[in-house]
């Protein structure tokens, strides 16, 4: 555990996330560990390792969480039992590998551990696990010769030549077994007979609503049956999945109504693909399992979703009968609610923080900002000697003639005021930045930072005007009763009164004119600060210290030069004394300032509103980090660790589980090509695997 030291200086100066695989392999083994009586050695059974390897948050209705348990044997490489932590921390470092998938499917099968696979050995795993009832595979075939020769000259595999061997089987595998259909050798088998070649080849790749209606295929053409052509582009148009999906989302991304049309795939298939070019069949193929809820035949990202996304569930999963679907179904139900349920409760649990922290931001400045609004609001040509010299003059003077409480005149309506300011000008912000943001690379063009931040201070200032027009009637309130005799003191309540609605909203064109250009100043150059400067991305988080560093120098230029503006607001907002100008309006209140006063009056309290400016988000970080660790959400804590989405969910998004864990079940994917068995446990004689009774499947035949 880190250091009271070690943690600070993380906060303050970030962190950068390297590979530390010693430490986080003994933890996520220790974790899961159990410990021999005997020897008082930790080591993970198989069920521990499955626990280990496979978490149970993720949706396990493709590839079953207990066929992970093939992967125990890869990782046992003394067929002991036993996985050591030795064990697993080789296991560990392989699933790093770039290649880890086929490395690990070609150490199930290298038994001796020489990097050679025999045929032999090879075989006897294989008939092992393949399912009783599996779909006949010739080995003496042709093809299979090619890789590991005829049967009187066979020959060792190294890894290269597995690999290899292992990528083209499945193609194999569905030749064999249409031949196998075919008893009349005519070209054509039944739907029924396709539809099990599937089944038992490629289910752990495909979505429910491919695999449900795989026996429609027989109607993209003329006549009840399926031919082998059929069969070689629907496998064929499968394994380029991820190419189809590339080509939809270019297509789609191009159409106003992000729907395309099968000349829309095809031609912008042409632009992307130069050595995989689709057929006509492939195209129909694809469109006819996309457009089965649609038959208008222009199709958008959710009807290609329903084919392209492996972990894509019908609306009713196939059960045992109606008590299993309404189980499934009330489960998901309940689950759905509970996300939307967690969703809100974090977002208020943020926005509490996130108030908090700017009410200390705001009140850790509020000297200075009272400092600068009083010194916006002396007059050059002022009736007697002017009050202040400057700002430092200012805050001496307030102190003596008011005490230390006069440096917080009006800090209430300014803490009440914050929270709404800082949620509308970050949540609109966000949101229009994101409207603007290439989605894959991250990118936003500079004028659309300008329009989200500018769209950002303008949002605010109909909730902030008024807070701020009392806020400055208030803080100069303290120097007229010391001008003024016997000046009465108003309260926040008697000015909003006094004002009416008309009259909290005085000023606002000036502060429209502030706020405006100061967002859009700020937003952009904080963020470029960040990522350009100091370096932030997914592996490098800034502590406290930059975040402050990056706060104030964006907030330098975009306090300064809107500094004019708000100096016209601050006139516009304060109540006239007596044989001062009263401003009309913000033309005349520039004109007045700029005939009396020069231009230099414009620049009043400019260092003042730096000062204040660039600390200010500095604080307001700093409050959040401490209360995000002093006060976390509850249940927060069970959600941290290497967890996420193995099988992202419906929407083509990418996963977002760590590359071990994907790494494990893409090899899984690589094995059960071989067949869907493997891993699955030994069911009786006479029995078959479909599933878990109310998870999504049937129960046993």
């Amino acid at each position: 555990m880190a250091t009271m030291k070690e943690q600070v200086g993380e906060a303050l100066l970030g962190t950068t996330q390297e590979p530390q695989l010693s430490q986080q392999t003994k933890a996520i083994f220790m974790k899961h560990a159990v410990k021999d009586e005997q020897t008082g050695e930790y080591y993970l059974g198989k069920n521990e390792f499955i626990e280990a390897v496979a978490p149970e948050s993720e949706d396990y209705h493709k590839i079953k969480r207990d066929q992970y348990g093939i992967l125990f044997h890869v990782a046992d490489r003394r067929r002991t039992g036993k996985v050591t932590l030795h064990d697993w921390s080789k296991f560990e470092n392989l699933l790093a590998k770039p290649d880890a998938e086929y490395e690990i499917a070609f150490r199930l099968f290298d038994v001796n551990g020489t990097g050679l696979v025999k045929f032999d050995d090879f075989e006897k795993i294989y008939n092992a696990h393949k399912g009783e009832n599996s779909l006949p595979f010739d080995w003496g075939s042709e093809w299979a010769s090619l890789y590991i020769g005829s049967k009187e000259k066979r020959h060792t595999m190294t890894y290269p030549q597995f690999s290899q061997m292992l990528r083209g089987l499945q193609g194999e595998r569905v030749r064999q077994a249409f031949l196998h259909f075919d008893k009349n050798n005519d070209g054509y088998i039944e739907p029924e007979e396709f539809q099990r070649i599937i089944l038992e080849t490629a289910a752990h790749k495909l979505s429910d609503h491919l695999l449900d209606n795989l026996h429609t295929l027989c109607n993209i053409s003329a006549g009840s049956k399926i031919s082998y052509a059929n069969v070689r582009a629907f496998q064929n148009m499968i394994r380029e999945m991820d190419l189809v999906e590339l080509i939809i989302r270019n297509a789609t991304n191009k159409s106003s109504d992000g729907k395309i049309t099968r000349t829309d795939f095809l031609n912008e298939a042409a632009r992307i693909t130069r050595f995989s070019l689709f057929t006509p069949m492939e195209a129909d193929i694809l469109f006819h399992f996309a457009g089965l809820d649609e038959p208008s035949g222009k199709l958008g990202l959710s009807d290609f979703a329903k084919v392209l996304d492996a972990s894509w569930h019908n609306a009713y999963a196939v059960t045992s009968g109606a008590a299993g679907v309404m189980a499934d179904v009330g489960q998901k139900a309940f689950t759905r609610t509970k996300s939307i349920l967690h969703d809100v409760l974090e977002s208020a649990h943020h926005f509490a923080l996130g108030s908090l922290a700017g009410a200390f931001g705001a009140f850790m400045v509020y000297p200075i900002d009272l400092v600068k609004t009083r010194m916006q609001n002396q007059r050059g040509h002022r009736v007697g000697e002017m009050l202040y010299k400057n700002s430092l003059d200012c805050a001496r003077k307030v102190i003596k003639n008011e005490g230390v409480r006069g440096l917080y005149s009006g800090v209430l309506p300014q803490l009440v005021g914050v929270a709404p300011e800082k949620a509308i000008k970050l949540t609109v912000n966000d949101l229009v930045r994101g409207k603007f943001t290439d989605k894959k690379t991250g990118y936003i063009w500079w004028p659309w930072e300008l329009l989200a931040g500018g769209t950002a201070g303008g949002c605010q200032v109909i909730f902030t005007n008024p807070l701020e027009i009392v806020k400055i009637r208030l803080q100069v309130q303290g120097e007229v009763s010391k001008s003024v005799e016997n000046a009465p003191k108003r309260s926040a309540i008697w000015i909003v009164k006094n004002l009416g609605l008309v009259g909290l909203y005085k000023g606002a064109s000036a502060c429209l004119l502030r706020d405006v250009p100061f967002s859009a100043i700020y937003f952009p150059t904080y963020n470029h600060l960040k990522r350009d400067y100091f370096g932030e991305s997914p592996t490098k988080s800034l502590g406290v210290v930059q975040m402050l560093t990056a706060g104030a120098v964006a907030g330098m230029p975009a306090a300064y030069l809107t500094t004019p503006f708000d100096v016209i607001k601050t006139r516009l907002q304060v109540e006239a004394r007596k044989g001062e100008a009263q401003y009309l309006s913000l033309r005349h209140a520039a004109k007045t300032i700029w005939q009396q006063e020069g231009f230099k009056a414009f620049f009043k309290g400019g260092p003042a509103r730096i000062m204040r400016s660039s600390p200010q988000f500095g604080f307001t970080l700093a409050g959040y980090e401490v209360l995000q660790r002093a006060l976390p959400m509850p249940g927060h804590a069970d959600q941290e660790g290497p967890r996420g989405h193995v099988e992202p969910g419906v929407g083509l998004a990418e996963a977002k589980a760590p590359l071990p864990y994907l790494r494990s079940r893409n090899a899984l994917k690589i094995i059960l090509d071989l067949d869907e068995n493997f891993g699955r446990p030994k069911l009786p004689q006479g029995k078959t695997w479909s599933g878990i009774p109310g998870f999504g499947g049937k129960g046993l035949a």
